[in-house]
């Protein structure tokens, strides 16, 4: 998830929801499997970067991959991060991010992601309390069969 400041805006700050998948540029037809399995997405090729990245931007297209991991459960920790973000779509969704406690609440969130808040964001939001970061149980792998 971006969160700058645009004075443009009633709140005075942007916030762009996203999904980034990245992989080493040889692995790239696994990109294009990823990609073309959820039939959304961009992948973003640089010359001289070792680096390919799927990213998914649209709220719609954001929309496919929630529901896809809501059937499909991660069992890491990494369902904590989904967690977190699926509750940033639902807010972006539905407008509330347009609104400055709808931005506080994203800001919470963001604050409890894997990466946190950038040293300009903790400048900026001194007062912002992270959301409790949801506990995962549970990680066994099942056998299929």
């Amino acid at each position: 998830m971006n969160i700058y400041k645009n004075p443009r805006l009633k709140t005075g700050w942007h916030v762009q929801l996203f999904l980034s998948i990245s992989l080493h540029s040889k692995d790239k037809a696994l990109l294009e499997q990823i990609k073309n399995f959820f039939g959304v997405g961009s992948i973003i090729y640089k010359k001289n970067k070792n680096v390919a990245p799927l990213l998914v931007s649209s709220i719609e297209d954001l929309k496919i991959i929630i529901e896809h991991f809501n059937k499909f459960i991660l069992i890491t920790q990494k369902r904590a991060d989904f967690e977190l973000f699926q509750q940033a779509f639902w807010l972006i969704k539905n407008k509330h991010h347009l609104t400055k406690a709808g931005l506080d609440k994203i800001f919470a969130i963001r604050a409890s992601q894997n990466l946190g808040f950038s040293e300009k964001l903790i400048e900026s939001f001194v007062n912002t309390v992270p959301v409790e970061r949801p506990k995962i149980k549970n990680q066994i792998i099942e056998d299929p069969n």
